[in-house]
């Protein structure tokens, strides 16, 4: 018998008694490494010789695996390991341990970001009042939300919302409007031209809470002095008004001196000058005289300044007693008694050119 026969059966018999000795766990990871790597080799056969990172992954786990149940040295490997050097095989081991540990995990730093319905919250706050930080935080603790200041700062500056003596330097007009609306007037004069030619001036007053408007005069020189008087003589007509005028709008036409402005003062009302080429710092005035140049003056020929004042006082008494207003809800600057709906509809000329309803008393 040959020899090389004699030393094949005697390995084959070592390796029998190795395997009889080796546990279940051993076996089966050696079937699965000599598996992978017949499938690997028939692929070789096939001409496709890349070896994927699933098939290095798998054979990694399984040679680890074996190494730590077996005990086995990496030399002692190649009994399994036929189509690799054991080295290659745990050097992929090694690297996918090296990639777990270098993964960019996305890991939260820092405090998380605040509720987005409490930062809408924040935001309305911070708009709708002249609050500082720590205002707006103590009124969140008062409704159950527990917030910073510094959370309510960041929330403000990510919104790209100004500091608070940036944000509301001095009381806005807005507020000044809606908390002083009823003790408001305002003053203005417009030009009427006659059918000569002659230039007139109308000077007139505006409640800016109620839109009643109180006709002051017109003249063709409006001097200081004339103004003067026209203003002391509409002070003392609402001496008894309530509440009491506290603030007069008026812009910065030369008209208006220094006397004038102290008819008011004397009166403890202060005088608000609008800026300069605003007109719409004093809209409400500038309204009515659209109002009163498109319903009436437009519609007639003054003819001197007799009939002008004749012409003011009558659209002047229709507006404030009769002529319903929009932006007072519909209702007549100067409140009237309501009239029954039984009494018969009647209609009544305004200088001829506008016609008033009314119901006769029952």
């Amino acid at each position: 018998m040959p020899w090389f026969i004699i030393a094949h059966c005697f390995s084959l018999l070592l390796e029998l008694v190795i395997l009889r000795h080796q546990p279940d766990q051993a076996k089966d990871l050696q079937i699965l490494l000599l598996r992978r790597q017949l499938e690997i080799i028939q692929r070789k056969l096939d001409k496709l010789l890349r070896i994927s990172h699933a098939e290095k992954f798998s054979l990694a786990l399984l040679t680890v695996r074996l190494k730590r149940v077996t005990g086995q040295s990496v030399k002692e490997l190649h009994d399994v390991i036929r189509i690799f050097e054991p080295e290659t095989v745990l050097k992929w081991h090694r690297e996918l341990v090296r990639r777990k540990w270098t993964y960019r995990h996305r890991v939260q730093r820092g405090r998380p970001r605040t509720d987005a319905d409490v930062e809408r919250l924040v935001l309305q706050l911070a708009r709708a009042n002249d609050w500082g930080n720590g205002k707006i935080e103590g009124e969140l603790c008062k409704l159950g939300i527990d917030i910073s200041e510094q959370a309510i700062a960041n929330i403000l500056k990510r919104h790209d919302m100004p500091p608070l003596h940036q944000r509301c330097p001095s009381p806005s007009w807005r507020q000044l409007m809606t908390h002083y609306k009823q003790q408001l007037i305002a003053c203005d004069f417009f030009t009427v031209e006659t059918l000569f030619m002659q230039t007139l001036y109308v000077f007139f007053f505006i409640e800016l809470g109620t839109r009643r408007v109180h006709f002051a005069g017109c003249t063709a020189h409006p001097t200081g002095a004339w103004v003067t008087q026209q203003a002391r003589q509409f002070v003392w007509s609402v001496e008894e008004r309530t509440p009491p005028l506290r603030f007069l709008i008026h812009d910065r036409d030369s008209k208006f001196t220094n006397s004038f402005d102290e008819v008011f003062a004397s009166e403890y009302i202060k005088v608000i000058r609008t800026p300069v080429r605003a007109p719409n710092a004093n809209a409400y005035a500038e309204r009515w005289v659209r109002t009163v140049r498109e319903e009436c003056l437009d519609k007639l020929i003054i003819l001197n300044e007799i009939h002008l004042r004749h012409v003011m006082r009558d659209y002047v008494d229709y507006y404030d007693l009769a002529r319903p207003h929009q932006g007072i809800g519909q209702q007549t600057p100067v409140p009237q008694l309501a009239q029954k709906p039984t009494g018969a509809i009647q209609c009544r000329s305004i200088l001829g050119i506008i016609n008033d309803y009314y119901r006769d008393a029952a």
